[in-house]
């Protein structure tokens, strides 16, 4: 029951309730209060044998034991100041504690902020809530706020109060269902988790802190206390210019990595930040990409999610170091050069007891309706971005992800299965919107927002969306109806492609559209080619493996769709290991077949990958008009019979010819019209001996033939398995 100010009828019953935990307002009965023109101070330390009240001027007075760890003191008005100072000195059976009272505190989280919570439109909102060392009344220790509105009592609990949720109950901040406290002597460092009663009076078991900015590594599943000290970027020429880096028609070459797997240490651990830096870095140097795109780094409970089932959506995963180690690794990233994009999960999170899942003894992050709330798929929760506080939350971490860190785009996770309320399910197991539809409003609202919010606080940061299905408009601007996202996975030209190329050559001549249907879309959006982790993993086999034929030829139709796909028009993205032609599937308990990588074949795709990267940067016509028709050209898209398809890309000053012979038949004087005369220099040839090919080609170039008036053409040798990349030279 609460007691209030100076108003203490039934001392037992205090204490009874203290004793019991069931003490909703503990700052009523505890702390300093005026009494009939006396100070009374109260302290409930259960465990402790003696407390002090240690006053101004090197004064102090015991406070009485009355019972169950409950002390009182009452003071003379002369002995303390209005509002009281002074600090406890608590006898325990192992040490002597001095430290000022929690309870002598006053307020913490101010009006705006408490409003801003309230109304679901605080986007720095990690900021006000989670633990925060700070100084207040020149007292030093960590202010803790948590969002649990239906919560009858909220405790933090760690070490430094043996996990007992009696003794730093918190306050309850009625308009905005806020819980705070602030507890003096506490650092970073410090593991601590909430413990809630329930809104029907069960105590739950101890909650993370869905706030927090460090956890404990798995399995342990603390939340951290952080320093909150500013890191020293050193970035500032990369934030100058990554806009121009990321653009539209930049050349954007992404290297997708899960960074536990990517390579492990000298001892076979998971590698920190520091050490991935050191090998990765340097390696994507080499290899020429742009971009690294991490697999989620958020900490996440179950490394077999791959980071996909996170928990905590502010904090950088302590499996590789602190947030600042995570910090200093995207420091260094830019200062190479790199872009880093992360993958980020607001579609749902998974149903562990010390996460989201009924944080306040209700259906607080979640639907309660499981047909609204349950992904079946993945067995996980569905944030209720319907609930503004919700919808405020999972949007701050977005945000927090690009101010913190200086991160330059999110690749958002399954964005398919937040736009459609009926996604993976049969009719029976969703409810319709407000409209009777099937799309979910809520979700189509918070995306909108998300990507406006990037613009406008990040306007050279980019979000990128996977969306596999024909929804309208993912990266038209919001203004015109769209979602507003700066790029799409394009998951229909993986999915044609990817097919075609597991074909037996026979037989690929009667699917030729799979591998030009894409062009009738291609401009609808603003592509990303993905070949990402999702290929190669739940027996869907490696790349390589998927190729038919026998060794000799897998490895030449991996090496011709490579090509194909840096010459098509669209981002480029492709999974770790694929560089290097792994023959296993990935598997995120080791790391990549590192092994293979020095042997002929393998190497081969890899230096191929290099100088696709390469001739990719070096030429605009390959990229510079990716979302524009302008910049590409079929010249033979009908050759089903040979399975030869060919085009031109272009710019302003560059022709690109592109033609890909996809059967392990030569060619021999393959005309091709070109629209311009003069030589064309080959600059790829997947079938060079350097790649591991036959090393059959044009003798580095070829020049056009006139066919009548100003109709030219070339005669190409068309190696098997291949395809070439032949600029024009003027």
């Amino acid at each position: 029951m609460p007691v209030h100010d100076a108003d203490v009828q039934d001392i037992e019953l205090v204490i009874d309730a203290l004793r019991n935990g069931c003490q909703v307002d503990p700052f009523s009965v505890l702390g300093p209060h005026r009494l009939a023109g006396r100070w009374v101070i109260r302290a409930f330390l259960p465990g402790a044998l003696s407390v002090e009240a240690m006053l101004a001027g090197g004064k102090s007075q015991a406070l009485t034991l009355l019972r169950d760890g409950f002390f009182q003191g009452d003071f003379d008005q002369d002995d303390l100041p209005d509002p009281p100072a002074y600090h406890l000195r608590i006898a325990w059976p192992d040490r002597v504690q001095e430290v000022e009272d929690p309870y002598a505190f006053g307020l913490l989280l101010g009006d705006a902020d408490l409003r801003l919570i309230a109304e679901g439109a605080h986007l720095e909102i990690d900021a006000c809530l989670g633990a925060h060392c700070v100084n207040i009344q020149g007292a030093r220790g960590v202010r803790f706020a948590v969002w649990a509105p239906n919560a009858r009592r909220v405790s933090v609990v760690g070490d430094f109060n043996s996990w007992d949720g009696r003794r730093h109950v918190m306050r309850f901040r009625h308009a905005a269902g806020v819980w705070e406290i602030f507890i003096p002597g506490l650092a970073a460092g410090e593991a601590y988790k909430f413990e809630i009663v329930g809104a029907d009076g069960d105590l739950l078991a101890h909650k993370a802190d869905p706030y927090a900015r460090a956890a404990e590594r798995a399995p342990a599943t603390a939340s951290i206390v952080t320093d909150g000290l500013p890191f020293i970027w050193h970035d500032q020429e990369w934030m100058a210019e990554r806009g121009r880096s990321q653009a539209v028609n930049a050349a954007i070459s992404i290297y997708e990595v899960h960074a536990s797997s990517w390579l492990r240490n000298e001892i076979g651990e998971v590698p920190s930040w520091d050490e991935l830096a050191d090998r990765l870095l340097p390696y994507m140097a080499e290899q020429r990409f742009t971009h690294l795109e991490l697999l989620p780094i958020m900490e996440h409970p179950f490394g077999g999610s791959w980071g996909y089932q996170p928990l905590g959506l502010f904090a950088p995963s302590s499996s590789y170091g602190s947030p600042s180690d995570f910090a200093r690794f995207i420091d260094r990233c830019h200062q190479a050069g790199l872009g880093v994009i992360l993958d980020w999960v607001p579609a749902h999170f998974p149903g562990d007891e010390h996460g989201l899942v009924r944080f306040d003894g209700t259906a607080l992050y979640e639907y309660q309706d499981p047909r609204e709330g349950l992904h079946q798929d993945w067995n996980t929760l569905i944030y209720n971005l319907a609930r503004p506080q919700v919808s405020n939350f999972v949007m701050a971490s977005g945000l927090a992800w690009l101010r913190r860190f200086h991160i330059d785009g999110l690749r958002v996770d399954a964005v398919a299965s937040m736009l459609y309320r009926d996604y993976s399910r049969k009719d029976g197991q969703w409810l319709p919107n407000t409209y009777g539809g099937r799309e979910n409003l809520e979700a189509v609202a918070f995306l909108r927002k998300l990507n406006q919010e990037v613009r406008r606080q990040f306007p050279d940061a980019i979000t990128i969306a996977e969306e596999s299905t024909t929804w309208p408009g993912v990266t038209a601007p919001v203004e015109q109806g769209g979602l507003g996202f700066h790029f799409k996975w394009n998951m229909g030209w993986m999915n044609d492609t990817l097919r075609y190329m597991q074909r037996d050559p026979l037989f690929r001549k009667h699917h030729h559209q799979d591998m030009t249907f894409g062009m009738t879309y291609a401009y609808s959006e603003r592509f990303v080619l993905p070949l990402s982790h999702d290929e190669v993993v739940h027996e869907k086999r490696s790349l390589l493996s998927k190729m038919p034929g026998d060794e000799w030829q897998r490895f030449a139709n991996l090496r011709a769709y490579f090509a194909f796909m840096w010459a098509y028009p669209g981002k480029k993205l492709l999974f770790m290991g694929g560089e290097i032609a792994q023959a296993t599937e990935w598997n995120h308990d080791t790391q990549l077949a590192w092994n293979e990588a020095g042997q002929a074949m393998p190497g081969g795709v890899q230096k191929l990958v290099r100088d696709l990267n390469d001739v990719y940067r070096s030429l605009p016509a390959l990229y510079l008009h990716d979302a524009d028709p302008e910049g590409f050209q079929w010249l033979i898209a009908n050759d089903d019979h040979n399975s030869v398809f060919a085009f031109m890309r272009r710019d302003a000053n560059q022709r690109v010819l592109v033609i890909s012979n996809m059967t392990p038949v030569l060619h021999t004087g393959y005309v091709v019209k070109v629209p311009c005369a003069g030589r064309w220099r080959e600059i790829i040839n997947t079938d060079a001996s350097d790649y591991g090919g036959s090393g059959l080609g044009n003798g580095g170039e070829v020049r056009t033939i006139e066919r009548g008036d100003q109709i030219w053409h070339v005669e190409l040798l068309l190696p098997p398995l291949s395809t070439l990349l032949l600029a024009w030279q003027d």
